[in-house]
């Protein structure tokens, strides 16, 4: 058997494999690296040392008899470890607070290494993704403070649907590449107003969506994907200031904040805002359009970002902030209710049992109207819901009762009638209301309300 010259000179490569801290890496020459790929912790994702230490012990036992110097601990290391982890400060004032800073600086310390060792010409890919646009924040953040760039980003999709870890929660299916590449030093010495950036943000992801949308991109990873392009502007004229100074959130008055300070966060905000617009345009698809109350807004767009009742409170809250609600005005105590870290979306049957239904005439959102017209439906009969929505005003014939019984039906989970896959605890329930509420529109409204586009792919199929 004969080896062609480009297997000899494959096998002949040197493969060098280095176990050392990735903000010191001593071992690397300056500009010398073409391609770096890098994978980092996912913020406060996984505490993956203390994760390792179950494998640690037992690989000590094996491969440590072949590589001693690599396992000279006892344990892993966990003080070295670049995760935003609370407990490291507990008993301190802040702690996420300081937990969220520890995790900036360490990456930033791996990233300026990175700039360090990668030629002028050089590429840095780096893998994220994180519902929480703190994490972004910091990681980007970090980025920029290291001398990078963000040039362009893809989402790919990394988690197949039935997988364990994601199955039944409001959780991302894919993972975001960054193209990193190192800032020029002109970019530095010039200084940006975020009023004057603002705008090219917010059309770099108009410009996007459409695109990710088509591409199957979906959901909260609609909200991901949006964060690329609005972070690579973002990046493109750091550093920023504000013309004019922020209001602190929520009547903060912290010495060490500083009005006129731009970050990260705001360019993600900018992209929320865009991605929260774009769809309802798809979703307000009755001529005419009006714009949905913030409460039903809030409810609508949660079910279309989410595809699950329950999700991270911050991340509700950084929601109702798109559609111009306040969540313990709006939302708390009425159409969900909050569990320890997580907001739980209510179905008309949940929301009866509470007593939380709100007046029917739709006057504090017309969510209330819809969940009432389905609650009765689902407890005596379509005429009975007719006879309610009519009592004093006739909410069929209204606009903003259409269009927002349009909206709900494209975001509601289809019940097993349509799709032929039995939904399982809360899923159901809401299920049993989409299909109450289709029922209810085939009968009453059946010259005004389509038939949701949500259902079309079942239509294919069958």
């Amino acid at each position: 058997m004969f080896e062609s010259e480009a297997d000899e000179s494959s096998r002949l490569t040197p493969v060098i494999v280095s176990c050392k801290s990735g903000d010191n890496l001593d071992h690397v020459a300056d500009g010398s690296i073409d391609v770096i790929v890098m994978d980092p912790p996912y913020y406060d994702n996984v505490m993956y040392a203390e994760l390792s230490d179950f494998f640690y012990v037992w690989l000590k036992r094996t491969a440590g008899y072949v590589y001693p110097l690599l396992f000279r601990r006892h344990l892993t290391d966990k003080d070295s470890e670049a995760v935003a982890n609370p407990a490291r400060f507990a008993g301190q004032k802040g702690a996420r607070k300081l937990a969220s800073q520890d995790y900036r600086e360490r990456m930033a310390s791996i990233f300026a290494e990175c700039h360090r060792t990668l030629k002028a010409d050089g590429i840095m890919t780096v893998m994220f993704t994180h519902k929480a646009s703190g994490a972004w924040d910091a990681l980007t953040q970090a980025l920029m403070e290291a001398g990078f760039t963000i040039t362009a980003s893809w989402p790919i999709n990394t988690e197949a649907a039935s997988s364990l870890h994601i199955r039944d929660k409001a959780a991302a299916r894919s993972t975001i590449f960054l193209v990193c590449r190192l800032r020029k030093a002109q970019q530095d010495a010039r200084g940006y107003y975020w009023e004057d950036v603002e705008p090219r943000v917010s059309q770099a992801v108009r410009d996007r969506i459409s695109d990710f949308r088509e591409a199957g991109i979906a959901g909260v990873d609609l909200y991901l994907a949006s964060f690329g392009p609005a972070l690579g502007e973002f990046s493109r004229h750091w550093p920023l200031r504000r013309g004019t100074p922020k209001s602190p959130p929520h009547g903060d008055k912290s010495a060490d904040a500083d009005p006129y300070a731009t970050t990260p966060d705001d360019a993600l905000q900018a992209a929320r805002r865009e991605v929260k617009q774009w769809r309802m345009d798809q979703l307000l698809t009755l001529k005419g359009k009006e714009e949905l109350d913030s409460p039903t807004a809030f409810y609508v767009l949660a079910w279309d970002t989410f595809r699950a009742p329950k999700f991270s409170y911050d991340e509700a809250l950084l929601l109702a902030h798109a559609v111009g609600a306040n969540l313990d005005r709006d939302v708390k105590g009425r159409t969900a209710i909050k569990q320890g870290s997580y907001l739980v979306l209510l179905d008309s049957s949940q929301r009866a049992r509470r007593g939380t239904l709100g007046p029917p005439d739709g006057k504090r959102g017309m969510i209330d109207a819809i969940h009432h017209a389905a609650n009765v439906a689902r407890t005596t009969s379509l005429s009975d819901a007719k006879e309610l929505l009519q009592k004093d005003v006739n909410l069929l014939e209204e606009r903003g009762f259409q269009v927002a019984l349009q909206a709900v039906l494209e975001v509601l989970p289809p019940s097993a009638k349509f799709t032929g896959i039995d939904l399982k605890g809360a899923l159901k329930s809401a299920g049993t209301d989409f299909e109450t509420l289709l029922d209810l529109a085939r009968l009453y409204l059946p010259e005004v309300i389509r038939r949701p586009k949500q259902l079309r792919m079942f239509d294919e199929v069958t």
